[in-house]
């Protein structure tokens, strides 16, 4: 018969500490996937708006009426 030996598992990863801001950050995470919101690598994209006023510096032009001159033979 072949002895065997049990070994105790090692914890590996970050140690859960309770009331840390990072398992709020995990439980913000998990509150996103269980509602269907994707969540994708990296920081958030900043959304930048910016208005532009724009005057025309040109003037308009009226249509003018052209008069063809036809000669018929």
């Amino acid at each position: 018969m072949s002895k065997t030996e049990t070994t105790q598992a090692v914890k590996r990863g970050r140690p859960v500490v309770a009331g840390s801001k990072r398992q709020a950050v995990l439980a913000m995470r998990d509150a996103k996937r269980n509602s269907g919101i994707e969540i994708k690598r990296g920081r958030p994209r900043k959304q930048v708006t910016v208005e532009v006023d724009v005057t025309a510096k040109t003037k308009t032009v009226k249509s003018k009426a052209v008069v063809a001159d036809v000669n018929e033979a």
